[in-house]
């Protein structure tokens, strides 16, 4: 058991947990988070609190961002917008058929590098960038490197709006992507239009997979549609599936109605054991 607080380095990005240790920051405030080019300034979106989970493993926050960080924060922020004109500007001089995701910078000093942008972008295809990576650098006056993205990582750097209304699984707390086939799609019983089963970066919705093992398991042991079944209103004929709430649907003999019935109800192994243990 111990503490952990929550941070993101931009507004509604993804959230990256910490062992406050002996700081107790609350929402809003900027903390110097430990990162492999030096600690970043990030903000705390969640205040530090007592969790039940083993805490050990989770880096620690360095400290509280005073003005000279924040001020250094400012300008990589600068640099960063800079370098992502600048790019694009080049791009487009360069006829290059590609399209600028993100850019991190690097405010290194001469012992380490010196400063470093990293561009990332997406194209259809291999792009012969030699000549544009030498022209960003002479523009930037810092080493540049390009980095071309799959189409689900632009999604993630990026972010967006899904169509459930809620920001992108894969911005806020995906960590892996997942295999996700079509099978899953018919496995819901879902329309198996591209628009309607595609996510922003354009394919196949990470969130198939979330309730697919609650499909697989209720189609194990819940009667087949078509086959008979005797409900508690009668015997009749399943014509139909409702996963969520653990129902199907069955047409009455007596009168052709239908009726919903839980599925352990209609469940063969469950009313053979009502039967031997029901008095």
């Amino acid at each position: 058991m111990g503490m952990l607080c929550a941070v993101s380095f931009n507004r509604y990005g993804r959230l990256y947990y910490l062992d406050p240790g002996e700081l107790r920051p609350q929402v809003g405030d900027k903390v110097l988070v430990p990162t492999d080019d030096g600690p970043e300034v990030a903000e705390c979106v969640w205040a530090a609190q007592w969790v039940t989970e083993e805490t050990d493993g989770f880096p620690r926050l360095v400290g509280l961002a005073v003005d000279d960080d924040l001020r250094r924060d400012e300008a990589l922020r600068r640099r960063k917008a800079e370098a992502k004109v600048a790019a694009k500007r080049l791009i487009r001089s360069h006829g290059l058929p590609m399209k600028v995701v993100a850019v991190d910078h690097v405010l290194g000093s001469a012992e380490s590098g010196g400063e470093r942008s990293t561009v990332y972008f997406t194209a259809p295809h291999r792009v012969d960038f030699r000549s544009l990576v030498r022209d960003l650098g002479a523009t930037l006056h810092c080493r540049v490197e390009l980095r071309q993205l799959s189409a689900r990582d632009s999604a993630r750097v990026q972010g967006g709006i899904g169509s459930c209304g809620r920001d992108l699984c894969c911005a806020t707390f995906l960590t892996d992507f997942e295999p996700v086939t079509i099978r899953m799609a018919k496995d819901q019983d879902l329309p198996l239009n591209p628009l309607r089963i595609s996510g922003a970066c354009g394919r196949l919705m990470c969130c198939l997979k979330y309730e697919h093992p609650l499909y697989q398991r209720f189609q194990e042991t819940a009667p087949a549609v078509g086959s008979r079944v005797s409900t508690p209103e009668g015997d009749g004929r399943v014509v139909g599936h409702s996963v969520p709430r653990d129902a199907v649907t069955v047409r009455l003999d007596a009168d052709g109605s239908r009726c919903s019935c839980s599925r352990a109800s209609v469940c063969a192994p469950r009313q053979a054991h009502d039967q031997h243990y029901t008095p």
